[in-house]
């Protein structure tokens, strides 16, 4: 069954705890988020604040994908740049999906999902994201439309000796 998705729901308790549920879960799955596992959703919550803040500014909005019974399955946000000379492109941050629908093909659903959302946005001729060198995370982007345009060997270091590169794709929305 497919995602349900919804471009900047209402924030309350239900979709706080199902995005740091999901947060959480993906991170402890060695999903390539912002953390190491092991994290717990109280490790989490502060990114998540800043995250609201940052949707409260209209810097940020949320795209979440909701499976079959109504739960939060899969996530992304999507932030503006604030340089006055960059603001014709996006990045995606924080891109998830719960481990337990990986393989469904709902990776590609939300990647698809954010490049529509993004299209109606008016002005962005581009989508940014990096990602963790060492996941093949970077094939999966690949392989959604998303080209490498930069790479920073070891900038990103997982544990003492397990550097990584911070890969830079762009998904040209022209």
């Amino acid at each position: 069954m497919a995602l349900t998705f919804a471009l900047d729901p209402r924030i309350g308790p239900g979709l706080r705890d199902g995005v740091l549920a999901v947060w959480a879960d993906v991170s402890n799955a060695g999903g390539a988020v912002g953390f190491v596992p092991p994290v717990t959703v109280d490790d989490i919550r502060p990114e998540w604040v800043k995250h609201l803040a940052a949707m409260s500014d209209g810097r940020t909005r949320l795209l979440v994908g909701y499976d079959e019974e109504g739960a939060v399955a899969a996530t992304v946000f999507i932030t503006y740049n604030t340089h006055r000379l960059m603001r014709h492109w996006v990045w995606l941050y924080t891109v998830m999906v719960h481990p337990s629908h990986q393989g469904k093909g709902y990776g590609r659903d939300l990647m698809a999902a954010a490049e529509e959302a993004v299209r109606g946005f008016g002005g962005i001729d581009a989508i940014r994201l990096t990602c963790r060198g060492g996941t093949g995370v970077d094939r999966f982007y690949a392989s959604c439309g998303y080209k490498e345009v930069g790479r920073v060997p070891g900038a990103i270091r997982v544990a003492p000796g397990d550097d990584r590169d911070d890969i830079v794709m762009l998904l040209p929305l022209q």
